[in-house]
């Protein structure tokens, strides 16, 4: 097993320059850092339409230093696969070529691009970093909005329908490597990311990513947040690789431990507040039956 990254042998060198256009707190501030140096030089990135557009800037400014190709919305998967064909045809294979979207352009509007770049086998890396709704665009619901959540279009009693499980969509089509990763735990990402570009074949690496006006919570909590999700057993820390799952870090730390109840995770944002007792204890009923599972 790989030594796992600690802030001492973490990497120096930075791919973002100083300063960008993201949000106060940003989580994905963090998830892009960590995975930028994860993944080093010599990496190509592929950019929908989404909150890391924004944070990157509009040409001619740019917070990364890396080459990156913005494309539209559906084609995320399907234009990665186009940058790995020029890349194999130029004699050039140990590029990294790195899809990276919002949950809405992956769990929705790009699945279908996503999808079929797994079913073929394509030699690419999709980090989906996930702020659970269409931040970019004024906080609309997507595909992964927790149940229950406030958001711009589902104003009065929140989202009515479960949060889609993409890494689980994504690791049915049987691809190499699956993993989950969150922005309060940077260095689990640093791994999972690194550990991405030594596996052939499609890697999909999903992230959770506090958003500060999005949930509606003080930007200096973005990582108490982000951690919350994690000790409260909602958003857990795995790795799909060739079809063995396992927990990793902190979730692996928690099994046969008490965890946090949920109501500790909804507490310290504004979009939940619309959640009931009754809806509150069915969720708590369902984290716990999905860690027991974990413990049989």
């Amino acid at each position: 097993m790989a030594e796992k990254t600690t802030i001492l042998n973490l990497t120096e060198e930075e791919f973002v320059h100083p300063g960008n256009r993201a949000c106060s707190g940003c989580g994905l501030s963090i998830v892009y850092r960590m995975g930028l140096k994860a993944l080093g030089k010599n990496t190509i990135l592929v950019v929908p339409p989404s909150c890391l557009t924004v944070l990157q800037g509009l040409y001619p400014v740019a917070s990364t230093k890396l080459p990156c190709v913005n494309v539209t919305f559906a084609s995320t998967g399907a234009a990665a696969t186009g940058v790995r064909a020029a890349m194999k045809a130029l004699g050039k294979e140990d590029v990294n070529v790195v899809a990276w979207a919002g949950d809405g352009g992956t769990s929705d509007i790009g699945i279908q691009a996503l999808s079929g770049a797994c079913e073929r086998g394509e030699e690419i890396i999709y980090i989906c970093y996930d702020n659970e709704a269409y931040m970019n665009t004024g906080v609309q619901r997507s595909g992964t909005t927790p149940q229950g959540v406030l958001t711009t279009t589902t104003p009065i009693k929140g989202k009515l329908q479960v949060k889609k499980d993409v890494p689980a969509i994504i690791a049915a089509h049987g691809i190499p490597y699956v993993a989950t990763a969150s922005a309060a735990f940077p260095l689990d990402l640093y791994d999972k990311v690194k550990k991405a570009t030594t596996i052939s074949g499609p890697k999909y690496i999903h992230v959770h990513t506090p958003c500060p006006p999005g949930w509606a919570f003080e930007s200096r909590y973005t990582i108490k947040v982000g951690k919350l999700a994690v000790e409260t057993g909602l958003f857990d820390l795995y790795e799909i690789e060739n079809g063995t799952f396992r927990l990793t870090g902190p979730s692996q730390r928690l099994l046969g431990k008490e965890r946090r109840p949920v109501t500790d995770y909804f507490a310290t944002q504004g979009r939940f507040k619309s959640l009931s007792a009754e809806a509150v204890q069915k969720i708590q009923q369902q984290v716990d039956a999905k860690w027991a599972a974990y413990q049989s």
